[in-house]
């Protein structure tokens, strides 16, 4: 028993010891996400995975510069401040289950963009996934 005690308390002063001479490491992580291109969509694509296409009118016409979506999510290319209306009745994730575009189609020439008929926004997003304070 008196040789267990000696042992272990050679462990613990070794431990100690051990603890008080490691020299101190940093270690930087970093993570880079690589989401790859943006769903090429005729009316543009929601914010969120999986990045669906999105039907004509769920985006209003701020969305778009000279006929091009600007993008949402990871691909957004607005300003920082950005706020644009959306009508969130067209939002799969609200229970929308109607028509929407494939990846690749090309928009119907009645449909413009920079005046979707009837636009009927009734909130406001950022661009990168966020309701804007601006909800009406």
């Amino acid at each position: 028993m008196k040789n267990f005690k000696y042992l272990a308390l050679v462990a613990v002063a070794g431990m100690f010891f051990t603890a008080t001479t490691a020299s101190k490491t940093e270690a930087q992580v970093s993570i880079a996400i690589d989401v790859g291109a943006a769903p090429n969509c005729p009316y543009g694509y929601y914010d969120y995975a999986p990045y669906a296409c999105s039907p004509y009118g769920y985006y209003g016409p701020e969305w778009f510069s000279g006929g091009t979506f600007i993008g949402a999510g990871s691909w957004f290319h607005g300003p920082d401040n950005f706020q644009g209306h959306v009508n969130n009745r067209f939002d799969a994730q609200r229970g929308y289950r109607g028509a929407r575009p494939n990846p690749g189609d090309k928009p119907e020439p009645s449909k413009r963009l920079d005046k979707v008929s009837h636009f009927k926004g009734n909130e406001m997003r950022d661009g990168r996934g966020h309701v804007s304070a601006g909800k009406r």
